[in-house]
């Protein structure tokens, strides 16, 4: 990757394009510390640290601090991510969507922009769950007591309006070519989370010689994690299909040997966000409302037994984990679409006969990488929590930043980085030898 990078910055475009990225990552890291006029700082920093559910210590770790900082993009793209959340499930059971989505470039185009409106109408959402819920104490009237409504709302448009920023952001990352910009917006926050929690700890060596030995094991778990993730997501079973000889005129064409890539976690991290927000999006609500435990006896018994670290919690986010794995993998793979295309140009898959049995192999095949995919996720979502809180002891910063969430997305967004940064210096390449 180094050296990828390397030769990146030896061509002029290239080195622009990450200048450019860096500067407007730079941007997104000053707002994330710019306090949002009306919100007491002090007091919701409080409410993050002591957070007992650990759903706003993720989300604070996502956004790279910017939620204990109660910064202008506090909220982050957490309103847009669940946003894409909605509108793919609504894009499967609506069939305009559905066929909006299929219209190519302009068609992703308008799925773009209703998914940056309901992202705007979630932000509005949580806005109001913040000043509502909170209450109070956490709202400085800056314009009075008796105007302390517009305080309300000069927080909510302020939230709104970093959770819009954000999104241009992304959109002008992207535009350079060398990557996704929301992933990159993701990645740099949790980078910056996970190098606050380890100056953090190393801080605290001089206290005491155990912190310096939780500190070593854990960073050596953190790597032996990523290590099997990097693994797994480099990794793919790949189909051998032959193409036969045809003769058109006094031309030959065909005869090549070629294979279907078909990656053992194709879906990504995406299961585990979308499952984490489904089965999370009661306790935000709850948390950002200000209810705990002795709040009554239904929030009591949903942080007992359906909050973060419950037995039951883990089962059910295994089970969506499953669930939404094999829902991207309907999506991304069609095997009869692939059997039609293979048969059309005169290709077949070794040992299988062309038509419905390719379709069936194909399909036979997809099941069980899919399988072995979403099993790993839950693995990688629920075990290595476990062993974090094992090792490092009482440090809970360095739990909540090295989540496995957020691990998977930095191997998933460091790959696509590097990919894109080769495939823009293959351009490059063609472009000066035409």
């Amino acid at each position: 990757m180094f050296k990828t990078l390397g030769s990146a910055l030896k061509n002029r475009e290239l080195r622009k394009s990450i200048l450019i990225t860096l500067a407007l990552l730079l941007v997104y890291r000053l707002g994330c510390y710019l306090p949002t006029p009306g919100l007491s700082s002090a007091l919701y920093a409080d409410l993050v640290g002591n957070d007992s559910t650990g759903i706003l210590s993720l989300l604070n770790a996502v956004t790279g601090s910017a939620l204990s900082n109660s910064a202008i993009f506090a909220l982050g793209v957490t309103p847009y991510i669940n946003a894409s959340i909605i509108i793919q499930l609504l894009a499967v059971a609506i069939p305009p969507l559905e066929r909006l989505s299929k219209e190519g470039d302009q068609g992703r185009q308008k799925m773009n922009l209703i998914t940056k409106i309901v992202a705007l109408v979630l932000a509005l959402a949580q806005g109001l769950g913040i000043v509502l819920g909170l209450g109070a104490n956490y709202i400085q009237p800056i314009f009075g007591e008796n105007l302390k409504w517009l305080t309300g709302a000069l927080v909510i448009i302020t939230l709104m309006a970093g959770t819009c920023f954000t999104m241009w952001l992304g959109d002008k990352i992207t535009e350079q070519g060398i990557g996704n910009g929301l992933s990159l917006i993701i990645f740099i926050g949790i980078l910056a989370s996970s190098a606050q929690s380890i100056l953090n700890a190393i801080k605290n060596i001089s206290d005491s010689l155990t912190y310096l030995w939780q500190l070593l094991g854990f960073l050596a778990l953190v790597l032996i994690i990523f290590f099997l993730i990097v693994f797994i997501d480099m990794s793919e079973r790949r189909i051998n299909v032959q193409y036969a000889k045809q003769v058109k005129g006094r031309k030959m064409y065909g005869g090549q040997s070629t294979y279907i890539p078909m990656k053992v976690n194709g879906s990504g991290v995406l299961p585990i966000i979308f499952a984490s927000a489904l089965i999370t999006l009661p306790t935000l609500i709850m948390s950002l409302c200000g209810l705990t435990k002795d709040s009554g006896w239904f929030a009591n018994f949903w942080f007992t037994y359906l909050g973060t670290g419950s037995v039951v919690y883990s089962i059910l986010t295994a089970l969506l984990i499953l669930f939404f794995a094999y829902f991207y993998a309907q999506i991304q793979f069609n095997p009869t679409d692939v059997s039609l295309n293979i048969q059309q140009h005169g290709g077949f898959i070794p040992g299988i006969r062309p038509g419905k049995p390719t379709t069936d192999y194909l399909k036979k095949v997809s099941h069980r990488i899919t399988l072995f995919g979403a099993i790993f996720l839950a693995f990688i979502a629920l075990v290595p929590s476990v062993l974090f809180s094992a090792v490092a002891g009482t440090s809970q910063g360095l739990i909540n930043a090295f989540t496995a969430t957020g691990m998977l997305i930095v191997v998933s967004v460091a790959i696509e980085f590097q990919n894109q940064l080769e495939s823009q210096l293959m351009m490059k390449r063609h472009k000066n030898i035409l």
